[in-house]
C-alpha cells in the first residue's frame, strides 16, 4: 500500500475524530447495477478474472461485515477463516484473500520462518519490513505455503501486497528486473493452485505484467493523477479495483465511471465503511 509514515499519528486522530461516516455501518451508497457489474466475470481452466466495473468491498480490520452490497470481497487471508469464505460464496460473491508478498509482518503465524537475511527495512507501517525478493529459494516455499492456506479454505483469487518494493528504500538493492521476476513467481503460484492473482499498485511494469496478472489492485491513482496508467487492464478485460482515501468522489468518481474503473472511498484502517462510485 502506499502508506505515509510520518502522517500516520495526525491520520489516526483524524480518522478518530471522524463522527461523519462511523466505521461499522453500512456504506452510504450501495452499488447500483451500472457500477456493481458482476462477480462471475470470465474464466479460463477455472481462473475467475473480474471484469471491469465489477463492484467490490475491501476489509482488512474490524469484525468483517458480510452483507455489503458487492459482488466481490477482498479480506485478510490470516485473519478470515474458510467457514466465512464459504458462507460468502453462498451468498453469491467471489473471494480475494489480501497477502503480504513483498513485506514481512511481525504479528503472522509463519513469521519466526523468515530468516534474518530477507528482512529488510521497515516500509512505514509498525511491525512491517521489506523482503529482500532476490531471495526466491527462501521466499518462494514460504509463499507457496501461503497461498496454499488460501485454496484451502476456498478464496477465488489473492492480492499479493507490497509488489513495488523495486521503488522503495528496502535495504537491499532490488532492481526492476528482480520485482518483474518475483511478481511473475507470485502470479504462477497462484494459478498452479486455480486462483487468480492481482496486480497491486506497480503502475510502472503494468505492460510487462498485464498478462501475468488477471486484475489489478490500486490505491490512490486519482490522487496521484495515474489512472489512466491502469487502462491496459481495462483493454484486456481485466478489473481494475481502486481505492482513494483523502479525495471526496466527487473529484474522482466521474473519471472512475469513464476508465470503466471499480472505485471507492475507503478511510485508511480499511474497515467495513465504503462510498462506492
Amino acid at each position: 500500500m502506499r502508506r505515509p509514515t510520518l502522517l500516520l499519528p495526525l491520520l489516526a486522530l483524524l480518522l478518530a475524530g471522524c463522527a461523519s461516516a462511523p466505521d461499522g455501518g453500512r456504506d452510504e451508497r450501495p452499488d447500483d447495477g451500472a457500477a456493481t457489474g458482476t462477480a462471475s466475470g470470465t474464466a479460463d481452466a477455472g481462473i475467475w478474472r473480474p471484469a471491469p466495473g465489477t463492484g467490490w468491498q475491501w476489509q482488512l480490520s474490524g469484525r468483517l461485515d458480510t452483507t455489503v452490497d458487492a459482488p466481490v470481497y477482498d479480506i485478510d487471508g490470516f485473519d478470515q477463516s474458510a467457514a466465512t469464505v464459504a458462507q460468502l460464496h453462498e451468498d453469491g460473491r467471489k473471494v480475494i484473500c489480501y497477502l503480504s508478498t513483498g513485506a514481512w509482518e511481525d504479528w503472522r503465524p509463519d513469521a519466526a520462518s523468515f530468516p534474518k537475511s530477507v528482512i529488510g527495512k521497515g516500509n512505514g507501517w509498525e511491525g512491517e519490513r521489506w523482503l529482500d525478493i532476490r531471495a526466491l529459494d527462501v521466499l518462494e516455499p514460504l509463499m507457496a505455503a501461503r497461498l496454499d492456506m488460501c485454496r484451502e479454505k476456498g478464496f477465488d483469487a489473492v492480492e499479493p501486497d507490497n509488489m513495488d518494493g523495486y521503488k522503495n528504500t528496502t535495504g537491499f538493492p532490488v532492481k526492476a528486473a528482480d520485482q518483474l521476476r518475483y511478481n511473475r513467481l507470485i502470479a504462477e503460484l497462484a494459478h498452479d493452485r486455480g486462483m487468480s492473482v492481482g496486480l497491486k499498485n506497480d503502475l510502472d511494469q503494468i505492460p510487462e505484467l498485464v498478462g501475468d496478472f488477471d486484475f489489478a489492485v490500486n490505491e490512490q491513482c486519482a490522487q496521484y493523477d495515474e489512472c489512466a496508467d491502469l487502462t491496459p487492464f481495462i483493454e484486456a478485460g481485466k478489473a481494475v479495483f481502486h481505492v482513494e482515501y483523502e479525495l471526496p468522489t466527487s473529484a474522482f468518481c466521474a473519471d472512475s465511471r469513464r476508465l470503466r474503473l471499480s472505485s471507492l472511498l475507503k478511510k485508511y484502517e480499511l474497515g467495513v465503511w465504503r462510498e462506492a462510485c
